[in-house]
């Protein structure tokens, strides 16, 4: 499991934009978007690296936790 953190969440639309960029890199993705620590954990057989650029090319700073 790879833990993003994404500053910039504040809403559902945020989440929904987040899990559909996630999805479009990997439909069978698990995510969990968590708003109150601003966090996402994705489970996924895609690279960290193409994760982390769907959800910035989406319009989301985002930072590798782990």
């Amino acid at each position: 499991m790879t833990k993003f953190e994404v500053q910039e969440m504040s809403c559902g639309h945020c989440v929904k934009a987040v899990t559909e960029a996630v999805k479009g890199v990997d439909p069978a993705a698990s995510v969990d978007v968590d708003l109150k620590s601003k966090t996402v954990s994705v489970e996924s057989d895609a690279l960290v690296e193409t994760l982390f650029r769907a959800i910035n090319d989406a319009g989301y700073e985002v930072k590798t936790v782990n």
